[in-house]
């Protein structure tokens, strides 16, 4: 059975769990899985007057829920699997994914991680010499050639696509070549936002795209205020300027004499009277 010591730290944990629980608005699951320590500690350390982040055990974790008796945070019992790390904070839960995602550092693949993106071998002087490592290129799908004493890739060739897992092979012939092609960092597995629950994938989103989504919408409306001539701050000038070009181009045409227009007009006037000139016929 434990020991009295043993269930006195744990009924401690539970109690810290319910406050943490009680105090930030957001709290976010990331699992530990090939996480390593001494990033962890790094992301710690830059992230700490942001977010708070501790490791506890998910039966202590579901422990405090319980006894906070509160439904919306009974959701997150569900994603309570395997080792987690629990971060509390206030932050946007967005922000807090993207920052996640922006301290996460590239490294040599090992035998069963899935490549982010697709993994292209360059062609080249590997600097290895010749021996069994020409197998271990082929075995790969790796096209090479023996030149000046050195393996030489032929060709640009993909080895794994974007999700698929890294083989034993492939991992260690990457670790020869120095390709790191795996990101290794905290990603978040959920996030309880103040009762409302976002998983992993609404929680990944491209800043880019987003970023030419507004930029196009933005563009849309300001068009629009110009053509239905809505005056703000943005469009003012080039309403005013418009609006400037419209009313002189009006004057003109209707000959309507101003100290703007006389110029034009006189122009207008002349070449008009030069051009009737030119038709009449005389006798």
């Amino acid at each position: 059975m434990p020991s009295q010591q043993v269930l006195t730290q744990k009924a401690q944990q539970v109690e810290e769990i319910k406050k943490l629980l009680s105090q930030y608005k957001v709290v976010g699951i990331a699992s530990l899985e090939k996480v390593r320590a001494a990033q962890l500690q790094e992301l710690k350390k830059k992230l700490e007057k942001q977010v708070y982040m501790r490791v506890f055990k998910n039966t202590l974790v579901k422990r405090a829920i319980e006894e906070l008796n509160d439904s919306r945070l009974k959701k997150l019992e569900e994603y309570l699997t395997g080792a987690n790390i629990f971060l509390f904070t206030n932050m946007n839960p967005f922000k807090l994914s993207i920052l996640l995602e922006k301290n996460k550092v590239k490294a040599i693949a090992k035998a069963g991680d899935k490549a982010v993106n697709d993994i292209i071998v360059p062609a080249g002087n590997t600097g290895l010499p010749p021996g069994p490592v020409i197998s271990q290129f082929s075995s790969v799908g790796i096209p090479t050639r023996i030149e000046s004493g050195s393996v030489w890739i032929n060709k640009d060739t993909l080895v794994c696509k974007k999700g698929e897992v890294i083989s034993l092979q492939l991992a260690n012939i990457l670790s020869k070549l120095g390709i790191k092609a795996v990101e290794i960092g905290l990603t978040l597995k959920v996030v309880y936002d103040d009762g409302q629950i976002i998983t992993e994938e609404d929680l990944m989103i491209d800043l880019e795209e987003i970023r030419k989504s507004i930029e196009e919408a933005q563009s849309y409306a300001f068009n629009l205020s110009i053509n239905a001539a809505i005056p703000m701050p943005e469009n003012i000038s080039l309403l005013l300027q418009k609006a400037h070009q419209e009313a002189y181009t009006l004057a003109v045409n209707a000959a309507v004499p101003t100290k703007e227009t006389i110029e034009d007009l006189l122009r207008k006037a002349y070449a008009e009277a030069l051009s009737l000139s030119q038709q009449i016929k005389f006798d």
